[in-house]
């Protein structure tokens, strides 16, 4: 699939595959995407979750097929048709099966409206954001939500901070920017059960950057944040545009930055080290993202 996304940096923007599910018109961000096949028949798994269709083996490599119609609670008019979206997030190589792919478009996160409480739902809700295109409404789907309701072990490791046992506490201010309010909590939780218990917490990155350039008007910027963590998706202003901000700042640029985010592949990798991300780890890896912590906090 031919994209322009990582030709620029930190430019608050990305790109939406919109497609069709009977008749509904949903968006997927592009740096998901592995490729999209035509469907082909594939091989049913016993006493797997009801939202699993099956497996197949493109190239030899076993990929778990999702039915997002049944993930959405919609009637599958014409089972057997459409579309694989083959996705790799999290570790994590996926298929979803859709009726039709209309087209790529090129977003700000800035346009991107964020769903209210009457939408999404806490802990329910599997929409991230809504596009507007004419007098269209794409909705934006949490493939991570969808795929951690299917399969509760994919989401985040909480285990991994609990065999960490009893640490000091550690009064270090660290700012969270996340836009899923159930993975903000996880976050936090997590955090606070590794010691970490001062945690300015965002909903996205323009709200952390608000909360940046107050305290730097205030003269004392690195005295009230010792460490950002951020996710990339997120409406307003995404991870990888506060990382630029941040780093190009010379009043915030040694505040160690770590994108956590189910986005961090190789391709994605190279583009926050361009950034002057300090650390970039997966949603699943808690673990691995205190440990970073402790490491660049001291």
């Amino acid at each position: 699939m031919e994209t322009n996304i990582l030709l620029e940096n930190g430019t608050n923007e990305l790109e939406v595959l919109e497609f069709t599910l009977e008749g509904n018109h949903y968006g997927i961000n592009v740096a998901k995407i592995r490729e999209i096949l035509s469907y082909q028949p594939v091989t049913p798994v016993p006493n797997a979750h009801p939202n699993v269709e099956g497996i197949f083996m493109p190239r030899d490599t076993m990929i778990t097929v999702i039915n997002l119609k049944k993930c959405l609670g919609l009637k599958d008019e014409n089972p057997g048709k459409g579309l694989f979206i083959i996705t790799n997030f999290n570790k994590l190589n996926i298929a979803f099966h859709v009726d039709e792919v209309i087209g790529i478009h090129r977003v700000s996160w800035a346009d991107i409206i964020k769903p209210d409480g009457t939408v999404n739902v806490r802990d329910r809700g599997v929409s991230t954001g809504v596009i507007k295109f004419d007098n269209l409404l794409v909705v934006i789907l949490d493939f991570e939500k969808i795929i951690t309701d299917i399969s509760p072990e994919t989401g985040l490791k909480v285990s991994d901070v609990e065999d960490l046992g009893e640490r000091d506490r550690n009064t270090s201010p660290i700012l969270v920017a996340e836009d899923s309010p159930l993975l903000s909590k996880l976050i936090t939780d997590c955090l606070a059960k590794a010691g970490y218990t001062n945690l300015l917490v965002n909903m996205n990155g323009q709200e952390a950057w608000d909360m940046l350039c107050g305290f730097e008007k205030e003269g004392n910027v690195a005295d009230k944040v010792h460490c950002v963590i951020t996710d990339i998706e997120m409406p307003l202003m995404d991870g990888h545009r506060l990382t630029k901000l941040i780093k190009s700042n010379p009043n915030m640029k040694d505040i160690p930055v770590v994108i956590f985010s189910s986005l961090v592949n190789e391709e994605m990798r190279r583009k926050g080290e361009a950034l002057g991300a300090d650390a970039q780890l997966t949603k699943p890896e808690i673990g691995k993202l205190v440990a970073a912590i402790d490491k660049l906090i001291g």
